[in-house]
């Protein structure tokens, strides 16, 4: 059976369907071969509106009209500009401005391929008219929005948490000492790159400048104290976060900025719903296929085959690591962390492993993937809005992801770096 479904799901997708089409066909495929027939198909059906149950999901909506508000206004904008006046003066700092704004937005919108378009739109043409090589410049646009992905809010996380039942509390609060970390890595390249080539500093701002670029700013990082401040203090569920985030997003940008008008509503509700059903099918779809395959017990049996049971912590740890990563090269990151999760939970839990361990170390593999050649979703996101070739794209990415592939060798051998936080805010 197991043969039968992953040769189904490769063939489908090499025929270029979808990725919720192998999904539904493995999954009435795998339903036909265990019960023997399609009499109790209406189980199969319940699963997969059960995926979509939980109240948790609700975030995930919010977070995506939050994120389009902010990325169709000014709020990118002034956090930029705040970073560029105090750091894009420093050699490398317009890259390091470009790391950390990405961080920044991450932090707003919790998406990887908003990141890009928000931050990768204005930044890329001052990075090419600085001497920054193109790519360089798309590389560290591409891999600076994998911090979005850790930095909460964070859309991964929440579907991870829904589907492990692991805290999305705190693997928001555990996802930012991984984001910072990996903020520390790709600044200091930033500064050895614009040493070696020779890329000429920025002009310095005045304190005047600064003041006022941060003057600006306040507006825009309203949002990380909202969220974490708010989940931290125990004021707002990561739920009730999200709903006031877009509520905070509307006021900012229709209201105090008035950067948007009333016509934009309807594209920007488009857009978010248009975003939100291609995630809640997949989610849906991806609980009815995570069901059969622990029914059939089939997780059992491949972790069984390759002796990941007997592996320990750190084997465990390294599986997960190299199989998500793997992964989402080739597939979108949702439908990994609903795939793959249930497959590992067995080995999880009989390891004794710290879950929201597991869920930043995910979490951050999915995001490298999603970077990643052949086929990481970032890289088409920035073919797509920088119309650039594919080669060019990806050129410059082996330095970033093997920072990153540090940064989850790190994460696994010192696990504070993602715990600490999360142990000072909730033990």
């Amino acid at each position: 059976m197991t043969t039968i479904i992953v040769s189904l799901m490769i063939v489908l997708l090499l025929l270029g369907f979808p990725m919720m089409i192998p999904l539904v066909t493995a999954a009435f495929v795998g339903f036909y071969m265990t019960f023997g027939g399609t009499g109790q198909m209406e189980t199969l059906i319940q699963q997969m509106m059960g995926g979509i149950r939980p109240t948790a999901l609700i975030a995930v909506p919010m977070f995506i009209l939050a994120a389009d508000i902010m990325t169709r206004g000014q709020s990118a904008g002034r956090l930029i500009d705040m970073v560029m006046s105090f750091v894009g003066h420093v050699k490398g700092g317009l890259a390091v401005s470009t790391a950390a704004s990405c961080t920044l937005f991450g932090a707003v919108s919790g998406s990887t391929q908003a990141t890009v378009v928000a931050v990768g739109s204005p930044l890329r043409p001052r990075m090419l008219k600085a001497g920054y090589k193109d790519p360089f410049t798309l590389a560290l646009i591409i891999n600076s929005s994998d911090i979005a992905f850790l930095i909460p809010p964070s859309i991964g996380m929440i579907i991870y948490g829904v589907i492990s039942g692991t805290s999305i509390g705190e693997l928001f609060i555990a996802g930012i000492g991984p984001g910072l970390l990996i903020l520390l890595l790709f600044s200091i390249y930033c500064v050895f790159y614009a040493i070696y080539h020779k890329v000429p500093t920025e002009p310095k701002s005045s304190w005047k400048e600064r003041t006022l670029a941060v003057r600006n700013a306040l507006w825009p990082l309203g949002f990380p104290v909202l969220i974490i401040g708010g989940i931290y203090g125990g004021i707002f569920s990561p739920t009730e976060a999200a709903a006031a985030c877009v509520l905070y997003a509307v006021l900012l940008e229709f209201v105090i900025f008035r950067s948007l008008k009333m016509p934009d509503i309807y594209t920007i509700a488009k857009s978010t719903g248009l975003i939100t059903a291609v995630v809640f099918i997949l989610v849906a779809v991806g609980n009815g296929f995570s069901w059969i395959i622990s029914f059939a017990q089939i997780p059992q049996t491949l972790l069984a085959a390759f002796g990941i049971n007997e592996a320990g912590p750190v084997g465990v740890l390294i599986a997960i690591s190299i199989a998500f990563f793997v992964a989402c090269m080739f597939v979108d990151p949702i439908v990994v962390i609903l795939v793959l999760t249930p497959i590992f939970a067995p080995a999880i839990a009989a390891s004794g492993l710290d879950p929201v361990h597991v869920g930043v170390l995910i979490t951050l593999q999915v995001a490298i993937g999603s970077a990643t050649p052949p086929f990481g979703c970032d890289i088409f996101t920035a073919i797509a809005i920088f119309k650039r070739p594919y080669w060019e794209v990806i050129r410059g990415t082996p330095p970033f992801v093997f920072m990153l592939v540090l940064s989850a060798a790190l994460i696994i051998m010192f696990p504070q770096i993602a715990l600490f936080l999360r142990d000072l805010a909730f033990r």
